[in-house]
Parts: C-alpha cells; sequence; structure tokens
C-alpha cells in the first residue's frame, strides 16, 4: 500500500496501534479487510487534509474568457461569483474578458496574452476556429488548462468541457416542438448567433435530424448569424420571411428572441410555439409575459462550479469533478423559479 505519510499520523488518523498498521503497509498476513479499509480511508483523509493546509490563503488565478451578448456575460459573472465562497479557505481571482463580439484573431490574442503573463486556468467560450485550436494548444503545452464552457472546441488540446450535452438539447426543442405544434403545421423558423460555435451548431444537427424524422414534411427556415444581439438578428429574421408567410414554430439556439418576435409581428406572423435558451433577463421577461412557450435552460453556476474544479484539480488542490455535463431543464410560464423574479 503505497503512502506518504508517517506511520505515527497514519496510526493516529485510523485509530489503530502503530504496530497494526505497519502490518497493513507491509501487506503482511493475518490482518483482516476491515483493518485494511481503516488505513486506507485513514490515508486518503490525510491526502485531503493536507491539500486543505495547502490551499489555505492561497491565491489562484483563473481567466475567464467569453464572446456573448451582454445579456449571457452578465450571467456567467453572477454564476462565477455566487460559488467563490464555496472554494475557502482558496481565494480564487477570476479575471474576467467578456466579449459581445470576438473574432477569432481577437481570440487568439487575448488568449496568448493570457500564456504570456500566466495564469492557472482559463475558462473559454469561443467559436470552434482553427486560431482558436492553435491558441489552446499552446496554453495546454506551457501547463494551463483551458476548459471549455458552454460551447465545446473539441479538435483541440482542450483539458474538459463544462455544459449541456448540446446536441442532446437540440433533440428535446425537437419533441417538444413536435408535440406542441399543430398537426397542419408546414414551417419552422431556426435561429442560431453563429453556426461557428460548435454548441450551437451541435443543437441545430440534434434538432434539425430528430425534428424532421419526427414531422417528415416540416419545412425548417434558417436564419442564422446575428450574434445572438437584437438588431442583427432581427435583420437576419426580417430577410428570410415574406410578410403573412406562415411559420408555426420558432427554436431560437442563440438569442435575440425580442428582436424575432418583432420582425415576426411586422411581418403579422404569430407562431404557435416559440422555444428559446438560457434564463436570461430579456428570456424571463419573455417568459412571464407568455411570448415563449419554453426555455431550455442549465444551471450555469453548475457549470462553472466544475469548470473551476478541473482548473483547480490540474494543480493538484482539489479532487476533479465527477460530472461534466449539465441537466437539461425545461423552464415554462408556469415553472419560472422563484428566485428569478
Amino acid at each position: 500500500m503505497t503512502h506518504r505519510f508517517p506511520v505515527k499520523e497514519i496510526a493516529l488518523q485510523s485509530g489503530l496501534s502503530t504496530a497494526t498498521v505497519d502490518r497493513v503497509l507491509n501487506n503482511r498476513t493475518h490482518v483482516s479487510p476491515q483493518t485494511r479499509r481503516r488505513v486506507q480511508d485513514a490515508i486518503e483523509e490525510l491526502g485531503r487534509q493536507e491539500s486543505q493546509l495547502a490551499a489555505r490563503g492561497r491565491r489562484v488565478f483563473i481567466d475567464v474568457l467569453v464572446e456573448a451578448p451582454n445579456r449571457f456575460n452578465r450571467e456567467v459573472l453572477r454564476a462565477c461569483e455566487a460559488i467563490l465562497g464555496e472554494f475557502r479557505p482558496l481565494a480564487i481571482r477570476p479575471r474576467f474578458r467578456l466579449f459581445e463580439t470576438m473574432t477569432p484573431e481577437d481570440c487568439a490574442l487575448e488568449l496568448d496574452r493570457i500564456s504570456k503573463r500566466g495564469s492557472q486556468g482559463v475558462c473559454l467560450k469561443a467559436r470552434d476556429t482553427e486560431l482558436t485550436r492553435s491558441a489552446i494548444s499552446k496554453l495546454a503545452d506551457k501547463g494551463i488548462p483551458v476548459v471549455t464552457i458552454f460551447t465545446d472546441n473539441p479538435g483541440s488540446k482542450r483539458f474538459a468541457y463544462a455544459g449541456l450535452n448540446n446536441k442532446r438539447a437540440g433533440e428535446t426543442a425537437a419533441y417538444l416542438m413536435h408535440q406542441w405544434l399543430p398537426l397542419e403545421a408546414r414551417t419552422v423558423l431556426t435561429t442560431l448567433s453563429q453556426h461557428s460555435f460548435q454548441g450551437e451548431e451541435d443543437r441545430y444537427s440534434g434538432y434539425r435530424s430528430s425534428l424532421l424524422a419526427l414531422r417528415p414534411g416540416l419545412s425548417l427556415i434558417d436564419a442564422s448569424g446575428g450574434g445572438g444581439h437584437n438588431p442583427a438578428t432581427g435583420r437576419e429574421v426580417a430577410g428570410k420571411i415574406r410578410p403573412g408567410q406562415p411559420v408555426d414554430g420558432v427554436y431560437s439556439m442563440g438569442g435575440g428572441n425580442r428582436a424575432i418576435l418583432t420582425a415576426l409581428d411586422d411581418a403579422g406572423i404569430s407562431p404557435a410555439v416559440f422555444i428559446a435558451h438560457d434564463l436570461d433577463e430579456d428570456n424571463l421577461d419573455l417568459l412571464k409575459q407568455g411570448k415563449l412557450s419554453a426555455v431550455l435552460y442549465h444551471d450555469l453556476k453548475n457549470d462553472m462550479r466544475a469548470a473551476f474544479r478541473v482548473c483547480l484539480a490540474h494543480h493538484g488542490i482539489v479532487e476533479a469533478p465527477t460530472q461534466m455535463e449539465s441537466d437539461i431543464q425545461i423552464v415554462t410560464p408556469m415553472n419560472i423559479p422563484a428566485g428569478s423574479f
């Protein structure tokens, strides 16, 4: 049995004699399985205590780099701030770089700056491009773990992904759309902020394949590319529809839902079903007004907690999380979480 603690410490922790501990450590005969288990448990507990003592008063800098609309960036900021106290006595110091728009060149530059400055870890939400993947590789080669959050960069050297199974989220949206659409429905509208966000692309793939399997006769209109920003998303939608054109359902994967509703209303279109993502301020308000049928939601606090723990575990400070994938929650106007009002 391997260990790095003095026999006397293990004996004190386990409540056994030093002679008994010595027999267990040296794998001698006539030792019961229960006694071996007590020694093993004592060694594991000493290891946890050692980690806690090492963490006391220690500061860890984790960089959070995100491209998303400001309404989502505010939710990320709140989620991070809400969980920091859980890591005491360790002092985590997040360094936030939150952008509404970040080109692949800008992203690579930001990651390069982090690499030069040094960091204990990076939590990244960015488009899946070759420039971004290359910058992630440089960080990994320097021993800086990168955890992708909410949307993945699967071809990179990222250390882990924390967030939804986006393909399954799209399949869930397809199931709800199929259940709620009238039988005579013919057309549904889909919007992504950017096709280069892997998470949204996975949602779209899961949604499209599942919905067309359930409703083979449906026609899908793709009005993507507005970056989730209201003005640009509204223009994308307005450019893809005609006044009076039937649009029976909407699945919005990237936001800008006020603008989508306005563009549809201006064209005299009122969809029977509207499914969106994330409980940001806009979507909460639209849910309360009954303008959204459902929002697919995942707890950002859980995602950021898992991402931080991965970074800390990489440095041997805490144990790695056992689950990285978020549960998909379905929020309707009837079950808005109490803390969201």
